[in-house]
């Protein structure tokens, strides 16, 4: 199989496993092996710390209807959406979903 066989079946993959939700949101699956860890999660901003960054601390999804329960400390995290040279105005409370990109925590969250 070749490169450009895998991405387009990469491609074609996740194409099927988003969706639109009901309120024309695209809503994207994360698949992962037994065993290895999440590569996203869901977290609530606590803080701006600076221009884009946040403070942000992981939350625990329960059932349909229970608010999500905080856990663990705070982390910081970078909001792609804003602009790296002025200050954020994402609130804090806002839910976001993060990822591990290298050695940063990122979300895209437009205000």
């Amino acid at each position: 199989m070749s490169n450009g066989h895998n991405f387009a079946d990469s491609r074609q993959l996740m194409q099927r496993l988003a969706r639109t939700g009901s309120e024309a949101r695209q809503e994207t699956s994360v698949v992962t092996s037994p065993g290895a860890t999440a590569a996203a999660w869901a977290v609530k901003v606590q803080s701006n710390s600076s221009y884009n960054v946040y403070n942000v601390r992981a939350v625990e999804i329960g059932e349909p209807g229970s608010l999500p329960v905080e856990i663990g400390q705070d982390i910081e995290a970078v909001n792609l959406a804003e602009s790296f040279l002025q200050q954020g105005a994402l609130p804090a409370g806002t839910y976001v979903v993060i990822a591990r990109v290298g050695e940063k925590n990122v979300f895209y969250a437009p205000v």
